[in-house]
């Protein structure tokens, strides 16, 4: 018999955003909050893809591992990251 195991580890991380901003940043608040800064607009999703464009620049990672779980229509967010 073949036994195979999938382990996929993952991190959740709660961050606040604000829209329409001057620049686009993020500042670390502990381990797992987060304030993300993005000047894209909250319309048709492209603050969402704005703030996971900005996390994957701030962690160095691709944007693909990263997946915002909920709050897709709020300024308090909760973010998976695939590690």
């Amino acid at each position: 018999m073949i036994s195979c195991e999938l382990l996929v580890k993952f991190v959740k991380i709660y961050i606040s955003v604000k829209t329409k901003a001057r620049e686009t940043k993020v500042q670390k608040i502990d381990a797992t909050h987060f304030k993300v800064d993005v000047k894209a607009l909250p319309i048709d999703g492209k603050a969402n893809k704005a703030i996971i464009e900005a996390l994957s620049d701030y962690f160095d990672i691709p944007q693909s591992q990263i997946n915002i779980i909920s709050g897709h229509s709020s300024k308090t967010k909760v973010v998976e990251i695939t590690i």
